[in-house]
């Protein structure tokens, strides 16, 4: 499932963010691609060594391991420390699949990567092209978001960044181990939990159906989780 997380960073932030990346050293962005991303991958990426990438990095992770939405969606276990990237006039990502297992920055510890997401640091304005296009069941899903925003989906899915034709996109970009590792075990446990906030809103924590759905959440949990 695809999902739509608002406010990750607030506009202040996002143009915080802006200002020291406008001075940032840019690499090729295919140092982080493998063998056949790499030969369909034109864009650039903060080095992952530079201080300036930890930096925003640790920001980036602090806003969304404590959205709410995030948390519901996700399950989050862990997560690989965010990168940032930028498409000029030309660049592109073309279709390719996100490695399903990768290294957690600066250890040997090896995380298999459930999620992608995409947290866009360029409004919508700003250039054209540049849509983050995902493939699934369904079809195609152009994602085009305001800066600030973040689109969650599977890391199963192939997914790509058309060309660039007017202006730069900067992004961040990473990915998350959940701990319910299957999409669709997932899906039905958000749209429970979004069922169990609904009657809390309406009806208060000690509604009789609310203690049930939210012992039926909870032992799916138990039932699903890989912990």
């Amino acid at each position: 499932m695809i999902h739509h997380i608002p406010n990750v960073l607030s506009k202040e932030q996002v143009a915080e963010f802006r200002t020291l990346m406008h001075s940032a050293n840019w690499v090729n962005g295919k140092v982080t691609a493998g063998t056949l991303s790499a030969s369909v991958k034109n864009n650039q990426q903060l080095s992952e060594q530079d201080p300036l990438t930890h930096e925003l990095s640790d920001r980036v992770m602090k806003a969304i391991w404590n959205h709410p939405i995030f948390q519901a969606a996700a399950l989050p276990h862990q997560m690989i420390p965010p990168l940032f990237n930028r498409y000029d006039v030309q660049e592109s990502f073309g279709f390719h699949v996100d490695n399903s297992i990768r290294l957690i920055r600066g250890t040997q510890q090896q995380m298999r990567t459930d999620l992608s997401c995409t947290l866009f640091l360029s409004e919508p304005d700003e250039y054209d092209g540049g849509e983050l296009v995902i493939e699934d069941t369904y079809g195609y899903h152009e994602v085009k978001l305001p800066a600030g925003d973040v689109v969650l989906y599977p890391a199963t899915s192939l997914h790509e960044v058309s060309s660039i034709t007017r202006g730069t996109r900067f992004a961040s970009f990473f990915w998350v181990q959940s701990l319910i590792r299957d999409d669709s075990k997932r899906h039905l446990l958000f749209n429970l939990d979004e069922s169990v906030r609904s009657l809390r809103m309406q009806h208060g924590d000690g509604y009789a159906e609310v203690v049930k759905l939210t012992n039926i959440y909870h032992n799916l949990m138990r039932m699903w989780s890989e912990l």
